[in-house]
């Protein structure tokens, strides 16, 4: 980071903020040290800030190469994109979306003659393939991943929308589906 985007990062956002700013691009477990020299606080502000964030399940702690790290939570960046999309799109979009995406799969199956990703994976590995046809196969399986976590995350959106919408909505005198 420049001086100059230093003095700005540190001017407009306070210590802690800056530390949940750093947490929100995590991708992997990071040590408490690292967090806060990314973040330019002490390492007592950073350990108190992820304290905090553990207490209320934003992160999980763990530790790297024995010292103790942080990492988002997965289970609540499950929760938070489900709900994203339920807030972002009615049922009849996500229905909608899960068929695109069911076609894009089964696309997939036709295109390279195989029934799942795990077969794909499995001739890539005894297949004789230059390096382009490797690179090419591994933009696929990429593609593929991707299809498979959108329909995962877009299932997942369907099977909870009417609990997420009626929770979601101003309290009536209806009783709740939910009991």
């Amino acid at each position: 980071m420049s001086e100059s985007s230093q003095e700005s990062w540190t001017e407009s956002m306070s210590g802690r903020e800056r530390v949940r700013h750093v947490v929100e691009l995590l991708d992997e477990p990071v040590p408490v040290q690292e967090i806060a020299d990314r973040a330019d606080v002490s390492r007592a502000t950073a350990d108190d800030e992820l304290q905090r964030l553990q207490s209320d399940d934003w992160v999980t702690e763990t530790t790297v190469d024995g010292a103790k790290a942080y990492d988002l939570n997965p289970v609540r960046m499950l929760f938070d994109e489900v709900t994203d999309l339920i807030d972002a799109h009615s049922r009849d979009e996500l229905e909608r979306q899960l068929a695109e995406l069911k076609e894009e799969q089964e696309a997939l199956t036709a295109e390279y003659d195989v029934s799942s990703l795990e077969e794909f994976r499995e001739q890539l590995a005894e297949e004789h393939l230059s390096a382009a046809d490797v690179r090419e196969r591994r933009n696929v399986i990429a593609t593929w991943e991707a299809i498979n976590t959108e329909l995962g995350l877009v299932k997942h959106a369907l099977h909870l929308y009417g609990d997420v919408v009626e929770l979601s909505s101003p309290r009536t005198d209806s009783s709740s589906t939910l009991a």
